[in-house]
């Protein structure tokens, strides 16, 4: 017996596959459209001002280069 049917047994529907990166993406669009400002200068006063260290920094660097990998590949 398969997921599908399971779900079918007790009457819900399969949720998407890929809605979890449906809502990323969209979340994401979101952020882009209503995002205004110099994200390097924004960046670079969040390392001054210490509320993000260079490791924090280069994780979510990391995690960038990942993510823009990914959307090349949609």
């Amino acid at each position: 017996m398969g997921i599908s049917s399971l779900f079918n047994m007790f009457g819900r529907q399969q949720p998407p596959i890929n809605s979890g990166f449906a809502n990323m993406i969209n979340q994401f669009n979101n952020f882009k459209k209503n995002y205004s400002g110099d994200p390097k200068q924004q960046v670079q006063q969040l390392l001054d001002s210490g509320q993000m260290s260079q490791q924090q920094f280069n994780q979510l660097s990391q995690m960038a280069t990942q993510f823009q990998q990914m959307m090349r590949g949609r």
